[in-house]
């Protein structure tokens, strides 16, 4: 591993072809590239592929604002620099699939504002989205990539730490870190700009976006509206129709395919819609050829590119920077493939810097669109501290309560965050459950089950008090406003915006949660049920709430219904209770 205070580069790449990853560690590089100019990018790319050709390994990136160095008619912000940077290695070392930051490192953590640099509050960003329909309907151009900058801070822990964070948070994809000392690249980005062999191309452009849903129903849902989408549909063919005429520039005639068109992709936040579009090169050709053909991805700039980019540089106040840019690896030889850089933070000192953006077309809403730059956002909230999996069970004379439901939540869980948890780690976990039930034979125990990234389980068994037979509840202050979060829908230690809304008070059990529509969820500890008209009732999954596994066996028994139970009718609740897998059902009394 490199020492600190060194240039490094490091990459988790996926296969676009379906291969196995590359995972490399990159140190001490025999040189490094950089242009500050526009001028002299070219150069900086002719030398980076001369090196390859040599047998040496070139990682690095190239900037928004680099466009001019390949079409003149490309208008950029001209304040930004570097404009290209790679570094030169002479070897690869393989990379292991876990963290990458050193033993002992101090787990990350980072604060994002709710808003971005220009103070995008919903007022000047639907002036905004004004504007851009202006333009689309004055024949400008047909859609747009609108984009905006958030700035955060690195309050404990390093960048590769962060790093580390961002990629279990946005697991697969096309992730790199480069260390430039002066700064730092931490990019998780899910999109392929392209892949070249040398004589085969591929370019995998990604647009159209859903949020995921609030349960594997909903999940399913949300992926088949966004497939059957007339307008994300009709965004994606535009970029794809963009791509094609940049591919033809250096494409043997007749072999540009769409091989593929809206293949949806399930990341932890989004449903994300992507096509391929592929082709034969030309003889004689290098990869620098085919990067200038190119760039900037059409998926960041909108189409026509060149009006597009007009309207880039005039509403947007700065420039991109390393967002929506490029990030790659070229080989020994001269094969070449490189990301788009979204879902990208720029370090610098604690300083933290982050783009997010969408596709704007005709039928877009100001609303529709600002929801979508929250998903977007979602995977630096999730790297903002570390957590674990959890799973709360109780244990009663050596017998665990409900284990195969839990097991399957924890599974389901896993499965959403891209955590490791195969066969292996269920089998250690098997045994570490059965040492724990022969540890307790007798008596009731709590106990907890903690699951880390890479798989790693740990359980801890704590005495637990024989349940009330009834107990008190009291209304939440104000409505959760994380009700729809996944941190909601998917049981992890993550638990502040629970404790943020818990009301402490002398012989409360727990506190009644309801959502910002008014609709009531779920307590802070487990979940709830509601006699009205004779028939117990329990909030739906949709309505923003943690499937418990209590409440599960209470559905599967016919004990309960789901339904949506409103605030303002809670004067015809006849009964309460409160319903968990550790406690059971516990007549309530509402205050």
């Amino acid at each position: 591993m490199p020492s600190p205070g060194e240039i490094r580069a490091d990459i988790d790449w996926a296969d676009p072809h379906g291969g196995a990853p590359w995972r490399f560690h990159f140190a001490h590089p025999r040189e490094v590239l950089q242009a500050d100019h526009p001028d002299q990018v070219r150069a900086v790319l002719a030398a980076v592929h001369a090196h390859a050709v040599a047998g040496r390994w070139c990682v690095g990136a190239v900037a928004f604002e680099a466009a001019p160095a390949f079409d003149a008619a490309l208008p950029v912000h001209l304040a930004c620099t570097p404009l290209a940077w790679f570094a030169v290695f002479d070897e690869a070392t393989p990379a292991s699939d876990g963290p990458w930051a050193p033993p002992g490192s101090v787990p990350a953590h980072a604060h994002w504002p709710a808003v971005p640099e220009r103070g995008a509050e919903r007022a000047a960003f639907d002036a905004e989205m004004a504007q851009i329909h202006e333009h689309i309907a004055a024949g400008d151009f047909y859609q747009i990539n609108h984009t905006s900058t958030w700035h955060g801070r690195l309050c404990r822990g390093n960048a590769l730490a962060y790093f580390d964070a961002l990629r279990q948070a946005q697991p697969g994809g096309y992730a790199a870190h480069i260390d430039a000392l002066d700064w730092q690249l931490l990019s998780v980005s899910p999109e392929l700009f392209f892949d070249w062999d040398g004589e085969r191309l591929l370019c995998r452009p990604m647009k159209g976006t859903a949020a995921r849903g609030d349960s594997p129903q909903a999940d399913a849902a949300q992926a088949q509206a966004l497939r059957d989408s007339a307008k994300e549909q009709a965004e994606n063919v535009m970029i794809v129709d963009l791509i094609r005429n940049d591919v033809s520039r250096v494409a043997q005639p007749f072999s540009v395919q769409v091989p593929r068109l809206f293949h949806l992709e399930a990341l932890p936040s989004v449903w994300q819609m992507t096509s391929d579009v592929s082709a034969r090169t030309r003889a004689g050709l290098t990869w620098v050829d085919v990067f200038a053909a190119l760039f900037p991805c059409g998926s960041v700039t909108g189409a026509p590119k060149v009006q597009a980019m007009h309207t880039i540089r005039d509403l947007e106040p700065s420039a991109r920077g390393w967002y929506c840019g490029a990030i790659g690896v070229v080989r020994p030889g001269g094969a070449a493939r490189f990301n788009v850089a979204i879902r990208t933070v720029q370090v610098q000192g604690d300083a933290l810097r982050c783009g997010i953006g969408s596709g704007i077309t005709s039928d877009a809403t100001a609303e529709g669109e600002w929801r979508e730059w929250g998903h977007k956002r979602r995977f630096l909230q999730k790297a903002t501290e570390p957590f674990e999996l959890l799973e709360t069970l109780a244990l009663e004379n050596g017998q665990l309560r409900h284990a195969a439901e839990h097991w399957a939540r924890l599974g389901q869980v896993a499965e959403h965050f891209g955590w490791r948890w195969g066969r292996a780690e269920q089998a250690v976990l098997a045994e570490q459950v059965q040492a724990l039930c022969h540890a307790h034979p007798t008596g009731l125990w709590r106990v907890r089950c903690c699951v880390a990234a890479d798989g790693q389980a740990r359980l801890e068994a704590y005495a637990l008090e024989a349940s009330p037979e009834s107990v008190q509840l009291v209304w939440g202050e104000q409505a959760f406003e994380f009700a729809h979060s996944e941190w909601v829908r998917h049981k992890t230690t993550r638990r502040a915006h629970y404790e943020a809304a818990t009301v402490h008070a002398p012989g409360v059990f727990d506190t009644l949660l309801y959502n910002a529509e008014g609709e009531i969820t779920e307590c802070v500890r487990g979940n709830i049920a509601a006699l009205i008209d004779g028939q117990w009732l329990t909030p739906a999954l949709h309505c923003g709430l943690l499937p418990g596994v209590g409440r599960a066996v209470a559905l599967r028994e016919g004990r309960v219904k789901e339904a949506v139970i409103r605030r303002e009718a809670a004067h015809r609740v006849q009964a309460w209770a409160f319903l968990n897998s550790l406690r059971g059902w516990l007549p309530a009394t509402l205050d």
